[in-house]
């Protein structure tokens, strides 16, 4: 599991480094293994990448000559699907499915996320990092989604553990390796976005409800990164 840690009595104590026949004092390190990604590609060809140039050009009003955005902002989300492979296979095609009808008239770019990560914790990459994809209105053009198996119903968070643990160090992996980002927030909370800079969506009309991942998934994600600098989403 990669939330786990691994505790290693170190071979050097001070009595040894003393000299002495018998240590009398040693030290306990703690020693995180490095963050397991696992590479589980959508698909992402020629289709895919021109309907998300329409997609910027419409949406966003820029004429870009490809999909490489400068990551910005984190948003979390779930899937409200209980089952990995339904989860993946929602986000796979190209090409919106059909039961999206509230999203439909906006794109046939079907969503998608960089990051799906399984009950047990398991991270997936699903395409690049730095490749928009389609997860939340407004702020594609600057965001990494990062999206959890679960939210049975679009209910309640019902999200384990493991994911938890996994989500802290996901944010903490893409903090170090972008330091342009300066946003983490959940998808719930994409609206409160509009007054700021990152907000580029042309269509007044174009909003939808989200409940994803609540309130108390985003203070335990948030606690466990207050070292990093995240700004939260502002308060309307």
């Amino acid at each position: 599991m990669i939330n786990k840690m691994i505790f290693l009595m170190a071979a050097f104590c001070v009595g040894v480094m003393l000299g002495a026949k018998e240590p009398d004092r040693c030290m306990t390190k703690l020693i995180e293994p490095p963050l397991q990604i696992i590479d589980k590609p959508i698909d992402f060809g020629k289709e895919r990448i021109e309907m998300t140039k329409a997609y910027i050009a419409k949406h966003y009003g820029k004429r870009v000559k490809d999909i490489t955005i400068t990551p910005k902002i984190i948003v979390l989300h779930w899937t409200a699907e209980m089952d990995f492979e339904k989860s993946f296979n929602r986000l796979k095609p190209q090409y919106l499915l059909t039961d999206r009808k509230d999203i439909a008239k906006a794109s046939r770019l079907n969503v998608s996320a960089h990051f799906l990560v399984d009950r047990d914790g398991r991270i997936y990459r699903l395409m690049p990092e730095t490749w928009m994809a389609r997860h939340v209105i407004g702020l594609n053009y600057w965001a990494i989604g990062v999206e959890n198996v679960g939210g049975k119903g679009n209910k309640r968070d019902d999200l384990t553990p493991a994911q938890r643990a996994a989500n802290k160090r996901l944010v903490r992996y893409l903090k170090e390796k972008y330091p342009t980002i300066e946003y983490l927030i959940g998808h719930h909370e994409y609206r409160q976005m509009e007054h700021t800079p990152l907000w580029l969506e042309k269509d007044k009309g174009y909003r939808t409800i989200k409940h994803d991942p609540g309130e108390q998934f985003m203070r335990e994600v948030r606690e466990a990164a207050k070292d990093l600098g995240f700004k939260a989403a502002p308060k309307n």
